[in-house]
């Protein structure tokens, strides 16, 4: 009789302590958090790679559907200047340093030297220009910038030739709003702490790059060398032979810049020497099809993951037995594999399947023997095993236990609930005895027939006859004298109905010695499972544990 009264387990149990809670093992860390990732992307693998191929599908139009962009780039080496005096000879050379370097790049990047090029390229009625728009945050930055290079203009424009070479009058607004595109799509810049200044231009015109790039070289040298012709014309003692060779050489800067091209003719006046100039490219530079089709790809992947992870938390279905017991504080004692077709344990095993499903029921069986060892002690003990809804397998569950404890040379008695999703392992016609209708009409625990299934003993919990399922009280004392009377020939398994539609298996399960919650994998919750152990222990039965069935891969 001590066995049917419910109590904690002994702590002093040989092997684990089952009614303590169990640390988590799993470490922590990078080397765990990357495990995570990646038995997160093993178990939603088909999830990631849809959201990735949507992902690179995505990018893939988006970067075809970019016009394609063509850069050309014109390298400038600057050089120290030399000042013209008397007879045609140079004078003492002037030093570069950075700052003046630094001087020289503002004045390529000046509005007066841009607008010039801008005006003898004829840019205002390019319709690359004049179609796109700048944002407003770009025409915000692009005024502010304008605004302070107007006002830096006195200081870092010395150098401008006449007055022809000043900053242009904009007509309209369509004409600024062309040149504040042009001057986004032109950059110039240093290399580096060197005295080498690139020139670049973006565009979707193949030959206009080049042409620019040149052109505000070329606009450079006629400002530099115009610069030292009106020096020249200013001295009196000025030969005309040194105002012919500045002549020429501005002529040809001019020229050069109105074609988009290089001077023809040497410059040896100016500041800067030409080290390379403006190409016109073979191919687009932008959009990089690649690099943005392998991002999208990426980006694909990350919010595949984050899907995953919003699914995870809002999904609180249970899908293995790690996370069964991370989320519990009872001890997962068995992990089930989906077997299609499975009604216990066959006699013959003849497929990988049915090896791996006998294998998990064996460990279940014995997990179960050594969280009852303080129980046993060479007696009988009665296992009640329960799930929330209908469908868990369940009634399978306890069938192949049976099997399994028969085999090993008990003697098993099985109290068989009917279980609507489940196929009948044992008995394929129950007897119209049942432990309902024993109760309900006073019988003794001699007076019932059980059946003989295979060498296992057989009642069904309820009875066909309606009345007797309503009103029998599973609290009768006559229901503990018949699962004393079956512990005295073997071990006992209860097969519970399901928690959620009746509170018989609440009733029942207090008799047992040990009680299983059991979770269908991908089908149960983490709260339908604590709600179950949470229910049983109020009502005084003894939970050693939880077993998720049917699990995949």
């Amino acid at each position: 009789m001590m066995f049917n009264r419910p109590r904690p387990i002994d702590v002093t149990s040989r092997l684990w302590r089952v009614n303590e809670t169990q640390s988590d093992a799993t470490g922590d860390g990078p080397i765990a958090l990357l495990r995570a990732v990646i038995d997160l992307g093993i178990r939603h693998k088909v999830s990631l790679s849809v959201c990735s191929m949507a992902g690179i599908l995505i990018a893939a139009l988006y970067a075809h559907s970019l016009p394609p962009t063509y850069q050309a780039t014109a390298t400038l080496l600057l050089e120290p200047r030399q000042s013209a005096v008397t007879g045609g000879e140079f004078g003492a050379q002037q030093t570069l340093d950075l700052n003046r370097a630094d001087s020289e790049l503002q004045t390529i990047k000046s509005e007066r030297l841009l607008s010039a090029v801008f005006e003898s390229l004829n840019l205002k009625d390019d319709p690359e220009l004049g179609r796109s728009q700048p944002s407003f945050i770009g025409s915000l930055l692009g005024r502010l910038s304008l605004g302070h290079l107007t006002a830096d203009r006195a200081t870092v424009d010395q150098t401008a030739p006449d007055a022809q070479s000043g900053g242009i009058e904009l007509a309209n607004e369509a004409d600024r709003a062309a040149f504040l595109n042009f001057m986004s799509r032109l950059n110039a810049r240093r290399v580096g702490q060197s005295f080498v200044i690139e020139i670049e231009y973006s565009s979707s015109d193949p030959k206009l790059p080049a042409r620019v790039a040149n052109a505000t070289v070329s606009g450079y040298i006629y400002q530099t060398v115009g610069f030292k012709e009106q020096i020249a014309r200013a001295r009196t003692e000025a030969l005309q032979d040194r105002l012919d060779s500045l002549a020429r050489q501005v002529d040809a800067a001019r020229e050069a810049m109105h074609a988009g091209t290089l001077p023809a003719i040497a410059t040896p006046d100016a500041d800067a020497r030409i080290i390379g100039a403006a190409l016109s490219p073979l191919g687009p530079s932008a959009p990089r099809k690649s690099l943005i089709t392998a991002l999208g790809g990426v980006i694909g992947l990350i919010l595949g993951f984050g899907v995953v992870v919003v699914r995870m938390a809002l999904d609180r279905r249970v899908r293995s037995a790690r996370e069964l017991a991370r989320e519990m504080d009872v001890r997962c004692l068995g992990s089930i594999p989906n077997v299609p077709g499975a009604k216990g344990v066959p006699w013959h095993i003849t497929s990988p399947q049915q090896q791996k499903f006998v294998a998990a029921i064996r460990d279940l069986r014995t997990s179960i023997e050594i969280a009852c060892t303080s129980l046993r002690n060479d007696k009988s003990i009665v296992i009640a095993v329960v799930g929330w809804t209908p469908g868990a397998g369940v009634s399978t569950l306890c069938a192949s236990l049976a099997q399994l404890i028969n085999r090993g040379g008990r003697q098993v008695t099985l109290f068989k609930a009917a279980d609507g999703d489940d196929h009948r392992a044992v008995g394929d016609s129950l007897p119209a005895v049942s432990l309902a209708g024993a109760v309900f009409a006073g019988l003794m625990p001699e007076q019932l027939n059980f059946e003989d299934v295979g060498g296992i003993a057989v009642l069904p919990i309820h009875s066909r006859d309606t009345n007797a399922n309503l009103f029998t009280d599973f609290r009768n004392p006559r229901v503990r004298r018949i699962f004393e009377a079956a512990r005295l020939r073997g071990d006992v398994l209860l097969d519970l109905p399901a928690l959620r539609h009746s509170m018989d298996a609440l009733a029942l399960a207090s008799y047992a010695d040990a009680v299983l919650v059991v979770a269908r994998s991908g089908q149960t919750t983490i709260e339908e499972v604590s709600e179950s152990v949470q229910l049983l222990r109020r009502a005084g039965a003894n939970v050693v544990g939880t077993v998720i069935n049917r699990t995949r891969g």
